[in-house]
C-alpha cells in the first residue's frame, strides 16, 4: 500500500510496515525481492495514523474495458461490448486516493459510479499469451470508474480530475486468488446497487491482459481495469460510495460533491448509449 507522502508499506492486519528505502511503488514493484515481507523497517505504523494514498500514483498508462459484463451490456441497451471495442484509456491524472472526494465538474450532466476489479502489471509484457498472461500481474485492487454519460469519447468521459479512485491496498497475485472468481459488490449511501462475479467477465483477466499486450507495451505499473457489471447509477453531491472485492480484505470509500460545477460546454448530452434509470434516490449520507 502507499501512504502518507508517497511511502509504501506492507499492510500487516492493523499495521503498515514501511519498505526501506522510501521507494515508489513502482520501484517496488520492479525490484519486488528486496521488497517482500520479511524486509520491512521495525513494527510499524498503526493504519489509523497514516494517510492512504492511491497505490499507483503514476502508471504511465491506465486501460480500461468497456462493456465487459452480458448484464451491463443489457442494462445500457447496446450491441457492441469488449469483443467488438478493445479497450479504452483513463488519464492517469484522474486517479484519487482512497477516503477522497470526487468532484463532479457539471451540473447539467449524469455522473455513474462503476465498481471494478483492476490489475497492477509487475513486469514488461508485449504479445503475450493469455496462457501467460496472469504471470505478468503483480497484484489487484479495487477502482472506481467514474463516468459522465453522454455522447463524448469514453476517454473524455471518464478522465475528469478525481474520476478514478483506486485502492486502498494493492494485494500481490500470489496472495489474491484466483482474479476469475472474484465477489465485487458497490454500494451507493448504504444501498447496494452492483453485485458481480468477475466469472461472469465477457473477457477474462488473461484474455483483457494479453490483448492489451498486443496492442501497446505495457510497463510495471500500468493498470487494466477489467469493467463494470450491472447496476450503475448516478450520482449527486454529497453521496458516498464503497467498493468491496473478496481477496483485498479492504473496502474503497469515497465521497462525492460538486464544489465548482458549471454547465457542460460539449452537446453529448442526449447522445451516446442509453443507461438505465436512476433508482429511487434514498436521502444523501452526509457528515
Amino acid at each position: 500500500m502507499s501512504y502518507n507522502d508517497g511511502r509504501v508499506g506492507h499492510l500487516t492486519e492493523d499495521r503498515v510496515i514501511p519498505v526501506p528505502g522510501a521507494p515508489t511503488m513502482r520501484q517496488v514493484i520492479e525490484d519486488w525481492d528486496q521488497a517482500r515481507p520479511g524486509r520491512g523497517e521495525g513494527s510499524g505504523l498503526a493504519v489509523s495514523d497514516v494517510r492512504l494514498r492511491v497505490p499507483i500514483p503514476d502508471p504511465s498508462k491506465i486501460i480500461a474495458a468497456p462493456v465487459n459484463y452480458r448484464d451491463h451490456q443489457a442494462e445500457m441497451s447496446t450491441d457492441s461490448q469488449v469483443g467488438a471495442l478493445g479497450f479504452f484509456l483513463k488519464a492517469p491524472s484522474s486517479l484519487l486516493d482512497p477516503g477522497a472526494t470526487v468532484q463532479l465538474p457539471y451540473h447539467d450532466r449524469r455522473f455513474d459510479q462503476e465498481g471494478e476489479l483492476a490489475l497492477v502489471i509487475g513486469r514488461t509484457a508485449r504479445h503475450v499469451s493469455e496462457q501467460d498472461a496472469l504471470d505478468y500481474v503483480f497484484g489487484y485492487t479495487g477502482l472506481l470508474d467514474i463516468t459522465m454519460r453522454g455522447g463524448e469519447d469514453r476517454s473524455t468521459r471518464k478522465s475528469f480530475d478525481t474520476f478514478t479512485p483506486m485502492g486502498p491496498v494493492l494485494v500481490t497475485a500470489d496472495e489474491f486468488g484466483d482474479p476469475e472468481a472474484v465477489e465485487l459488490h458497490c454500494w451507493v449511501n448504504g444501498e447496494l446497487r452492483q453485485k458481480a462475479n468477475t466469472r461472469d467477465l465477457i473477457w477474462g483477466v488473461a484474455q483483457l491482459t494479453a490483448y492489451a499486450s498486443s496492442v501497446t507495451t505495457l510497463h510495471p505499473g500500468d493498470v487494466i481495469t477489467t469493467g463494470t457489471p450491472a447496476g450503475v447509477g448516478p450520482l449527486q453531491a454529497g453521496d458516498t460510495v464503497r467498493l468491496t472485492l473478496s481477496g483485498l480484505g479492504t473496502d474503497l470509500a469515497v465521497q462525492v460533491a460538486a464544489d465548482h460545477a458549471v454547465a457542460s460546454p460539449t452537446s453529448g448530452h442526449h447522445s451516446g448509449p442509453v443507461p438505465p434509470p436512476a433508482p429511487p434516490q434514498a436521502p444523501a449520507a452526509r457528515g
